[in-house]
C-alpha cells in the first residue's frame, strides 16, 4: 500500500481507538481534564455523550491508560446485559470470589461491599467505566445506581463513567430514571474538532505513524476533508485514509484538493455539499460542481 511512499511506519487512520494517537486538543482534552477533577472529587457517576465517531471510545481508553495504582478500574465495553448479568460481569472482572456461576445477588453485593471498602482502607478507589452506555436497559441503569449506594461515611466506595450516543441523555431524561440523571452531577458533551485544528490533527496523526516532512496535508485538502467530515474524527480517518490511496496511486508525494474529492465521493459518510455541488445541469446526468 502507500506506508513506504509517505515513509510511514503503520497506517495513520485506522479506526480502532489507539491511544498512541490520541490528540489532547479542543473538545476531548476538556471533556479528559472533567472526568480529571471530578474523579479526583470523588463524585458517583460522571457522563460523557457525544455522538458516532466523535472518539468517545478513544476517550474511554486514554483516562484508563492514565490511571495509576491507586485505582482499581473495570471496563465493560458492551453493556447490553441484564441486571443479573450486569453484576456477574463486575464480579468477574474484579476477581470477585463470588462472581463464579450460580452466586446469587446477596452474595455478590456482600463480596463487591467487601472488596470496594479493602480497597478504600488501602487508598484505592474503584472505578467502572461503561462505554455505548445509551444501550444499557433500564433496569440495569438502575441496577448502577444502587450500586453506588455502597459507601463509607467519607465517600462513595464506586465511581462510575458512562460514555454513549445523544440517545442516553434522552434515556436519564425519563422520569423513572431521574433519581439516576440527579446523580450525574459532572457531564460533557464531546463536540467534532474545530475546522481550523483539522489540519493539524492530519499531521499529528501521519507524524505519530512515522512520517518526517512537513505538509503531506495541502491546505485545501485539509480543509476540504474538514469541511466534509463535518470534524468528526472517524469520518475525517476515513477520508484521510482514502486521500492517501489516491495521492499514492498517482505517485504524488502530496495529498491534493482533487485527492480528497475522490475520497469524498467513494464515502457515504461525507457530506458531498462540501465539493461545491450547485444545481443540475439541464439534460445531463450529473452535478455541477461550484467553482
Amino acid at each position: 500500500m502507500y506506508l513506504e511512499h509517505f515513509g510511514l511506519r503503520e497506517y495513520p487512520f485506522r479506526l480502532t481507538p489507539n491511544t498512541g494517537y490520541y490528540y489532547g486538543r479542543a473538545s476531548h482534552q476538556e471533556a479528559l481534564d472533567m472526568l480529571w477533577v471530578a474523579l479526583d472529587s470523588g463524585e458517583g457517576f460522571l457522563r460523557v455523550t457525544g455522538e458516532v465517531g466523535t472518539g468517545k471510545s478513544l476517550l474511554c481508553r486514554q483516562l484508563l491508560r492514565k490511571l495509576d495504582d491507586r485505582w482499581e478500574a473495570v471496563l465493560i465495553p458492551n453493556p447490553a446485559l441484564d441486571p443479573a448479568s450486569l453484576r456477574q460481569v463486575v464480579a468477574d472482572e474484579l476477581r470477585l470470589s463470588a462472581g463464579r456461576a450460580g452466586a446469587n445477588a446477596h452474595e455478590l453485593l456482600r463480596t463487591l461491599y467487601t472488596r470496594l471498602q479493602e480497597n478504600a482502607a488501602q487508598g484505592r478507589r474503584t472505578l467502572l467505566v461503561i462505554d455505548e452506555a445509551q444501550v444499557m436497559p433500564d433496569e440495569s441503569l438502575e441496577t448502577l445506581r444502587l450500586l453506588t449506594n455502597l459507601e463509607s461515611e467519607e465517600e462513595k466506595l464506586l465511581q462510575v463513567v458512562l460514555l454513549g450516543q445523544p440517545e442516553l441523555d434522552e434515556r436519564l431524561a425519563q422520569p423513572h430514571l431521574r433519581q439516576l440523571r440527579q446523580r450525574c452531577t459532572f457531564r460533557y458533551r464531546l463536540e467534532p474538532l474545530p475546522l481550523q485544528v483539522v489540519d493539524d490533527y492530519l499531521h499529528h496523526r501521519v507524524q505519530t505513524a512515522g512520517y518526517r516532512g512537513s505538509g503531506l496535508f495541502t491546505p485545501k485538502a485539509s480543509n476540504l476533508i474538514g469541511r466534509a467530515g463535518h470534524g468528526v474524527p472517524r469520518t475525517v480517518n476515513t477520508l484521510a485514509h482514502k486521500a492517501l490511496l489516491a495521492a499514492f496511486g498517482e505517485g504524488a508525494r502530496r495529498v491534493e484538493r482533487g485527492h480528497v474529492v475522490r475520497a469524498v465521493e467513494d464515502t457515504e459518510t461525507a457530506d458531498a455539499a462540501a465539493l461545491g455541488l450547485r444545481r443540475w445541469w439541464p439534460g445531463r446526468r450529473r452535478w455541477r460542481r461550484g467553482i
